[in-house]
């Protein structure tokens, strides 16, 4: 395969490299495939030859799988740094004292700290033997001189010292401004001299020139006694501290005092990022629905219900109470319509006189499990049920039931001298 575009002995045969044009190996085993067209064409493949063309664009991205299942919880993380130390709790009681430790060796002496206020004095102790003087320490800085004691009286005068060479003169100052002449007295004959005439004003000072250079200080004269001592001067400003000594060797530790009390908490750090959104949760069940229509019937003892009711008959509530619209609605004095579809709670009560039973009726019929009743006294009898109805347009009555052997009679005025209703509330709730 000398001018062939392929390489190779045996089954493993390879493309030339310079014929891999944009391809990203530079070679591929030829086992039934090749890198480029021209391969294909000197014979580089056997059986079915696969000659691959340049690369495709990339294809859209599928569909996201399916959440795998939560991973096993990984391993806590390296705990974090601790968080500042919050203010030191006041001082616990202190424990009791440890036994004394041995004495560790002396450290080396600090310098002088700077002197404490003097407290007050004590009583004279008796007066120790006189030690041996101490070596003189360090002059401490200078204070700051305190004010000028009074003047002592004037001591005996040293004898003169030796004169001083004399300093170099002065500038000469400005010549002051001539004084006026005085007047001129009358020329008399010229007898003996008289006295001097008084001077005449001095003129002003001219300005004093600079003084000279001071000429050295003469010898020291003998020192004349000295005078009381002046006030004591105001104490100077405390020098800045030394540097600290080494710390001595520690003593073994005391006892441990009690616990101080917690010092108060630090404050609240800044929220955290807030947490990703949980999935929304299953729809509840749709709540029960609320009030739908409503009316209010009633009747009034006297004047209604006048004649007792029997048997088979209904009880009259002829007067009308709150209502929410014309979805409840009466029909006659005894008889209401419910006009739509649905399920209305009924409640009744009526004053009687005997003892008897009241029940609901639909459209004409019993409705055997709404009946209430008394079998004594003169009191109210009281029902309350919930009616599902089916057809629109339907009609409720409350009923003396068919069968029963007592007519009713609606107590007037009972209980007292005012008038008693009975009531008929009708609601409608689904």
């Amino acid at each position: 395969m000398e001018d062939s575009k392929c390489w190779g002995r045996g089954d493993n045969i390879y493309c030339d490299p310079r014929y891999k044009d944009d391809y990203e190996d530079e070679y591929s085993e030829m086992n039934n495939e090749c890198w480029h067209d021209e391969c294909c064409d000197d014979g580089c493949c056997y059986d079915d030859c696969c000659c691959v063309g340049p690369r495709g664009p990339r294809g859209p991205s599928g569909p996201a799988g399916p959440t795998g299942p939560t991973g096993a919880t990984g391993p806590a993380g390296e705990t974090g740094p601790a968080g500042a130390t919050g203010p030191a709790g006041p001082t616990g009681p202190a424990g009791p004292a440890g036994p004394a430790g041995e004495t560790g060796p002396a450290g080396a002496t600090g310098p002088t700290g700077p002197t404490g206020a003097t407290g007050p004095a004590g009583e004279t102790g008796p007066a120790g033997a006189t030690g041996p003087a101490g070596p003189t320490g360090p002059a401490g800085p200078a204070g700051e001189t305190g004010p000028a004691g009074a003047t002592g009286p004037a001591g005996a005068t040293g004898p003169a010292g030796a004169t001083g060479p004399a300093g170099p003169a002065g500038e000469t100052g400005p010549t002051g401004a001539t004084g006026p002449a005085g007047e001129t007295g009358l020329v008399g004959a010229t007898g003996p001299t008289g006295p001097a005439g008084p001077a005449g004003e001095t003129g002003p000072a001219g300005e004093t020139g600079p003084a000279g250079a001071t000429g050295p200080a003469g010898a020291t004269g003998p020192a004349g006694a000295t005078g009381p001592a002046g006030a004591t001067g105001a104490t100077g400003a405390t020098g800045p501290a030394g540097e600290t000594g080494p710390a001595g060797a520690m003593g073994p530790a005391g006892a441990t005092g009690a616990t101080g009390a917690t010092g108060p908490a630090g404050a609240t750090g800044p929220a955290g990022p807030a947490g990703e959104t949980g999935l929304v949760g299953a729809t509840g069940p749709t709540g029960p629905a609320g009030v739908l229509n409503f009316a209010d019937f009633f009747a009034l003892m006297p004047p209604d219900n006048a004649s007792t009711v029997a048997p088979g008959t209904d009880v009259s509530f002829p007067q009308d109470g709150p209502t929410s619209g014309s979805v409840i609605a009466r029909t006659g004095p005894s008889s209401f319509n419910l006009s739509a579809i649905g399920t209305y709670q009924v409640l009744f009560q009526v004053s009687v006189s005997e003892a008897g039973q009241l029940i609901l009726t639909l459209n004409g019929a019993d409705l055997d499990y709404t009946v209430v009743g008394r079998a004594t006294g003169t009191s109210q009898i009281v029902g309350m049920a919930l009616v599902d109805t089916t057809v629109i347009n339907s009609v409720l009555t409350v009923r003396n039931p068919a069968g029963n052997s007592t007519a009713l009679t609606i107590t007037p005025l009972a209980g007292g001298t005012r008038p008693v209703s009975a009531h008929l509330v009708i609601t409608q709730i689904a």
